[in-house]
């Protein structure tokens, strides 16, 4: 389509109230850029969204949550797609690219509790979460919690918190957030104890590769959400993660330094590296965490 013509711009999205809620930020954001716009959302059913009941791991593939989306890009149906960058895989359809990322929300996780003010205190819980990357961060912080497989969205796992059916959950803060659920937040755990998923908390914009869409995006792009987020998906492209290999990745940069948590468990062998160094010696540090975690070469 030619947007200086048509001024009508079509937004694709999972249907999930999370996913809308986001689509709506980026609404926002290009309603008060391009005032004449006409902007409409197409709710998209993923594979992900489709099989509620069992774990990601055991469904199998890559981009579980975002695959149908990025075809009805891929054959005009949309003209953007607006995503949760960490169900982004870290290979993008050739013609399609990652416009822009928006100002990232705080990317940790959070304990969601009725029972107790703190993680720490969580011994003999049940905590709910499907996710192999949490799941096996609690097991070595806390050995005496059990852990509980609990998929579905934030609404339904909540529920099931007030229903009893487990003690706590663990969530992005992202999400509770931009939901209006923060008041449920127990607890905020730092990322050098569970490191989040890379990407989280980011919201990405995926296009296909055409210079004005691209221009139309450019005000939304933030620089050093873009960067660190980048420099996440570079890492776990690096080290090989996804929902079958328990991966955290958390990249803050600041100021002329990188303060990077990496959690990866892999063939019965748990890495934590918490580390800050000067951006300069980037290169470096990811040679040496290549060579320590087995990594590929660039």
């Amino acid at each position: 389509m030619a947007l200086c013509t048509s001024k009508h711009l079509v937004i694709g999205t999972r249907r999930s109230k999370l996913a809308i809620k986001q689509t709506e930020l980026v609404v926002e954001k290009l309603a008060s850029l391009y005032p004449h716009m006409d902007i409409s959302i197409k709710t998209i059913e993923t594979k992900g969204d489709f099989f509620q009941a069992q774990p990601l791991y055991e469904i199998g593939g890559k981009g579980l949550f975002v695959k149908e989306i990025e075809q009805a890009l891929l054959d005009g149906q949309i003209d953007m797609a607006v995503h949760s960058m960490k169900d982004v895989p870290t290979e993008i359809p050739s013609g399609l690219t990652i416009a822009a990322i928006l100002r990232r929300e705080d990317p940790r996780d959070a304990f969601v509790s009725f029972k107790v003010e703190s993680l720490s205190r969580a011994q003999g819980l049940r905590i709910g979460t499907s996710s192999l990357r949490r799941k096996r961060q609690l097991e070595l912080l806390f050995r005496q919690v059990e852990v509980v497989p609990l998929r579905g969205n934030v609404d339904t796992r909540l529920k099931r918190l007030k229903e009893g059916r487990v003690d706590g959950l663990i969530l992005a803060y992202a999400g509770l957030k931009r939901l209006g659920y923060d008041r449920y937040v127990t607890e905020l755990i730092p990322s050098h104890l569970l490191t989040p998923a890379p990407g989280q908390g980011a919201i990405g914009i995926e296009t296909r590769q055409e210079r004005q869409i691209l221009e139309l995006l450019s005000p939304l792009r933030d620089e050093r959400a873009h960067e660190e987020v980048t420099l996440e998906r570079r890492l776990q492209s690096l080290v090989g993660g996804g929902c079958h290999v328990p991966l955290g990745v958390n990249v803050v940069r600041d100021g002329t330094y990188y303060e990077i948590s990496l959690f990866l468990s892999r063939n019965g062998r748990d890495f934590r590296i918490n580390e800050r160094f000067e951006a300069k010696d980037l290169e470096l540090f990811l040679q040496r965490i290549v060579k320590r975690l087995g990594g590929r070469e660039e």
